[in-house]
Formats: C-alpha cells, sequence, structure tokens
C-alpha cells in the first residue's frame, strides 16, 4: 500500500529516519526528473538567446500579454 502524508518540514528529517527503522516500511525518495526533450530544447533557446536569435522578455511584459483584456 502506499500513502502521501504531509509533514511540518521541521520534522520532516526526524520522521524520516523514524519510519526507516520500521522493518515494514520502505522508503522511496523520488527526485523531480527534467526530461531529455525539454533539457534539449532549453539549450536550444539558451543558444539562440546567446546569439541574439531569440529575444527575452520580463516577466510582466509577459504577464500583461497574457492577461490583457
Amino acid at each position: 500500500m502506499k500513502i502521501t502524508i504531509e509533514i511540518e518540514e521541521s520534522r520532516f528529517q526526524t520522521f524520516l529516519e523514524f519510519i526507516k527503522t520500521l522493518d515494514y516500511v520502505s522508503v522511496e525518495e523520488l527526485s523531480p526528473s527534467i526530461p531529455q526533450w525539454q533539457i534539449n530544447e532549453t539549450e536550444i533557446r539558451l543558444k539562440q538567446i546567446q546569439e541574439g536569435k531569440m529575444k527575452t522578455r520580463s516577466w510582466e511584459e509577459a504577464q500583461d500579454e497574457l492577461f490583457e483584456g
């Protein structure tokens, strides 16, 4: 059985150490993974920006465009 629990960040490490001592509990720590296609696309866009082939804009400018009207 798998469950999801919420724990105060300040108590997380202590709780994790405790449940790892229980022989009937296994802990799988997951780290977010970034898909390779997204890494590749980011590298392409950064290169285009550095070469002056793509322009950037501030979040405020993007936000105005997205939410105008």
